[in-house]
């Protein structure tokens, strides 16, 4: 059976999350039904990175075997013809070898952290970011993030219902930069705990605002006591943007 790689676009907000799930529709459900109406191969659809309800995706990973050979781009133009009003959107199909995974074969997951930062409700980026009226100090949260970088137990910054069975991630970059209005955070690691860098993102907010000084988050990492978290950013913000091979 041949496997193909597909390289997904979606915007979270009215699905459940990537993974299939009986209280409603999931990224993953959505593309599995287009497929089985093109080409009904035994097997599912396996992800890169099972974002929450309300996260969304430029560019997630998934791998699929199908029952025939297809042409790759006849196979992207087929799904998003059978997705459609979905906001769901394959941006390139490939074949690739059987031993490709998308969620084992990654070498680095990276995602952004979207948060506007001004007085005024959100238009166009309703359900897309964080909105936050306080100004916020991104230079501060800058020079905090760089703290949690490398090899520690997150557990701080893990969600108690984490399936992970080692709390220990090495946490590769986290950068925070001020464009205008926004403010953007990069996270890049491996693999992250279960909302892992919405948690991060939460704690660095709290530095911004002047609630908490650089040597609080650190403390707080130290902890591994989730209940020093200081809070969860909003699934609306974030947006898994690279996975690399």
């Amino acid at each position: 059976m041949p496997r193909y790689k597909l390289v997904i676009e979606y915007d979270g907000t009215d699905y459940v999350g990537w993974q299939r799930q009986a209280n409603g529709l999931s990224v993953q459900e959505v593309i599995e039904r287009a497929l089985a109406r093109l080409d009904p191969a035994p097997g599912g659809l396996r992800g890169a990175g099972r974002t929450d309800a309300g996260v969304h995706a430029s560019a997630q990973v998934g791998h699929v075997d199908l029952s025939r050979e297809w042409r790759p781009d006849k196979l992207r133009e087929a799904l998003n013809a059978q997705m459609r009003p979905e906001k769901v959107a394959i941006l390139l199909a490939e074949a690739v070898a059987d031993d490709f995974d998308a969620r084992f074969s990654a070498k680095a997951r990276h995602y952004l952290y979207r948060i506007v930062n001004r007085r005024a409700p959100l238009t166009f980026d309703s359900g897309n970011a964080w909105l936050v009226k306080r100004r916020l100090d991104s230079q501060a949260m800058h020079e905090a993030a760089q703290l949690l970088l490398g090899r520690h137990d997150f557990s701080t910054f893990r969600d108690a219902d984490c399936q992970a069975e080692n709390p220990v991630r090495t946490l590769d970059r986290l950068d925070v930069r001020r464009q205008g209005d926004e403010i953007h955070v990069y996270a890049s690691a491996r693999a992250f705990l279960h909302r892992q860098v919405r948690s991060m993102v939460g704690s660095l907010e709290h530095v911004g605002s002047g609630k908490w000084r650089a040597e609080d988050l650190q403390a707080a990492l130290e902890s591994c006591d989730r209940a020093r978290c200081g809070q969860v950013a909003p699934a609306a913000g974030l947006y898994l943007i690279g996975v690399d091979y």
